[in-house]
């Protein structure tokens, strides 16, 4: 399989972006601290019938960590990467997206329809539904940002990875481990605090009123040992009018890394159920 890698500079930003295989588009978003090469050790399976396009979200990877928070805004990005895909003759796209990644391929749904073919949304969410919520959240993540900024990447990774949320990737093998740590070492501050800033939890809008409209089919994905994401999917699922859950056994929040072959077997037979669907209408 070849993976090319190459640069588009879109609204003054240059992305970095992995592309393989051909066959229906699949865009791939990673999550904080991620970027696309998160992905490798997954394209063999996910390329074998489609075109896959990964992508380094700003302040991550080899994509620009511009100075400016708002910059890296939700509504800002998803319009970066509906252009992406337009100057790539890759729309509508299936896309998936991993925690970060996926909140933001759940924000292009709602805003941007026409993109969209289908969802697999891995330990994703819709936000947080009120707004002292969201105003707790973000002033926990200027906190976080002002660390990062003050202590250096070094001493943010190692507070990110003592996390409850990644307990599970203390299972992995040790040379695994280490090339995510090398990875995640690999980014800037200004980058990922900025990303804390423009996208996260707190800054994103909520969209819980609208999962209501939107019309693609979804894949939900969890790691049933993730209990408070397990919970927020299966709330997900019932908003959604066309979702199927997956909670995958003997896994966390990081379920395509944890448990990769689960993961694949999921995401493969909801997209090739609907390539199936699709041939018979």
């Amino acid at each position: 399989m070849t993976t090319t890698v190459s640069h588009e500079t879109i609204n003054g930003l240059r992305y970095a972006i992995e592309e393989a295989g051909h066959g229906d588009p699949l865009l791939l978003l990673h999550g904080f601290t991620g970027r696309a090469a998160n992905w490798r050790p997954l394209l063999p399976r996910l390329a074998e019938r489609r075109r896959v396009i990964a992508v380094d979200l700003p302040g991550h990877g080899d994509s620009d960590a511009p100075a400016g928070a708002a910059r890296y805004q939700m509504s800002r990005v998803a319009a970066d990467l509906a252009e992406l895909l337009a100057r790539r003759a890759a729309a509508p796209a299936h896309w998936l997206g991993y925690s970060m990644g996926g909140r933001l391929a759940l924000y292009v749904a709602v805003n941007y329809p026409q993109l969209v073919r289908s969802l697999v949304l891995e330990s994703a969410s819709p936000g947080l539904a009120t707004a002292a919520e969201r105003q707790a959240r973000r002033a926990a993540d200027e906190a976080l940002a002002a660390r990062m900024a003050r202590d250096g990447i070094p001493a943010f990774v190692s507070e990110w990875e003592q996390l409850p949320l990644f307990a599970g990737l203390a299972r992995l093998p040790d040379e695994e481990r280490a090339a995510l740590r090398a990875q995640r070492l690999a980014n800037n501050a200004t980058g990922l605090a900025n990303s804390l800033r423009g996208m996260g939890t707190g800054a994103q809008p909520s969209l819980w009123p609208h999962l209501g409209d939107i019309a693609a089919p979804a894949l939900l994905v969890a790691g049933a040992l993730d209990e408070k994401f397990a919970a927020i999917n299966q709330d997900m699922a019932a908003a959604l009018p066309d979702a199927a859950l997956r909670l995958i056994p003997d896994a966390g929040h990081t379920v395509h890394l944890e448990q990769p072959d689960a993961f694949l077997a999921s995401v493969d037979d909801f997209l090739m159920g609907l390539r199936e669907k699709r041939g018979k209408t």
